[in-house]
């Protein structure tokens, strides 16, 4: 039996996760006890999400667990041991306003939750991979000092510049801001990669830009392009924070990125780190975001603009993805943003 073990499963990667390999016919136990709800109330709940995997999929289990649980966990991982096939570790905090409010929360579930789970994988199934959905917040606001220009709709770097295809995975991480929940973050990415490097496990870290898709509960404090779309269609008033909502955001789908995993699964590496996003084939600023929105939805959004950006917020960033693409060149991105975004408005729920 091959097992793939799932964190945050009813969360947009996780719940894409378990989709992907119950359709390959791995069993697939997911590790979520909705903490989306707890952090950002009802309209982050994935409780929909949870319902809709176990009535697709004879080969999903679901298990009410946190990821700070070492008893619960260690239950879980010595009752499967050998049979774990793959670890995804997708479970997180993910808002940095929340991070800032609650900094012992956000640490212990994304830092120490990732540890609990690195200390499980060496001791029931060391030779599984452990794939970790990191984040570029690790670069904190280090890509702000880039020589950026304005224009009409984006902040823009000169196509001359050494960055015009992206960030990579070189990059500075010090020296900067990062929010508190880029620090617990950063944190985990380092620790997954020493346990890659120094304890000898298949692991990797996708530093992701944004991810999204239709599975995505969007809310106030995460999700920008699901957020976006659920304001815009149901006419409430959306907020753009600093910047005069001209940053720039690469834009991956949960599907695209799902497919990164499985290049990795079939052929990989120890402490591996790779930049993944939209890349160049898929990037927006929020207002080109909005406009698309309100092209093609005839909609008119109504916006707040404020003046004060977040604390370690990005200007600009977009992946570069040629690290990732020259280790796996089977894959191919299906998506870009305008594709994300007309998905998003088709198969939004207003029940939700």
């Amino acid at each position: 039996m091959s097992l793939v073990i799932i964190t945050g499963s009813s969360g947009l990667v996780g719940s894409e996760a378990v989709d992907f390999f119950c359709k390959k016919g791995f069993d697939v136990v997911g590790i979520d006890n909705n903490l989306r709800k707890f952090f950002f109330g009802n309209e982050g709940s994935t409780l929909w999400v949870k319902n809709r995997l176990l009535k697709q999929h004879k080969n999903f289990k679901n298990f009410h667990l946190d990821i700070r649980n070492t008893e619960g966990l260690n239950k879980l991982f010595k009752k499967y041991k050998k049979n774990i096939s793959l670890i995804i570790h997708s479970a997180a905090q993910p808002s940095h306003d929340y991070g800032k409010n609650y900094p012992q929360i956000d640490f212990n579930v994304n830092a120490q939750g990732t540890l609990n789970l690195l200390e499980l994988t060496k001791n029931y199934c060391p030779d599984a991979p452990f794939i970790f959905m990191s984040t570029n917040k690790v670069y904190g606001d280090n890509p702000n000092r880039l020589n950026f220009r304005e224009t009409k709709t984006r902040w823009e770097l000169s196509k001359k510049d050494k960055y015009f295809r992206g960030i990579k995975e070189n990059f500075s991480i010090d020296n900067c801001t990062h929010s508190f929940f880029g620090v617990s973050k950063t944190y985990a990415d380092l620790i997954v990669q020493e346990y890659g490097k120094n304890v000898g496990l298949k692991t990797v870290c996708f530093r992701g830009g944004c991810i999204t898709g239709p599975n995505h509960s969007g809310a106030k404090l995460h999700g920008f392009l699901s957020y976006l779309v659920k304001l815009s269609l149901t006419k409430k008033k959306y907020s753009l924070i600093g910047y005069k909502g001209k940053q720039v955001r690469d834009n991956l789908h949960s599907y695209d990125l799902i497919n990164c995993f499985w290049e990795f699964y079939k052929k990989p590496k120890f402490g591996e780190v790779y930049n993944i996003g939209g890349g160049r084939y898929s990037n927006c600023s929020i207002l080109e975001a909005l406009n698309y929105v309100e092209k093609i939805t005839n909609i008119k959004v109504r916006k707040k603009f404020f003046n004060i950006p977040r604390v370690g917020d990005h200007i600009w960033y977009i992946s570069n993805l040629s690290k990732f693409k020259q280790h796996y060149p089977k894959w191919k991105q299906k998506y870009d943003t305008k594709k994300i975004i007309n998905e998003l408005v088709e198969n939004f729920n207003f029940k939700i």
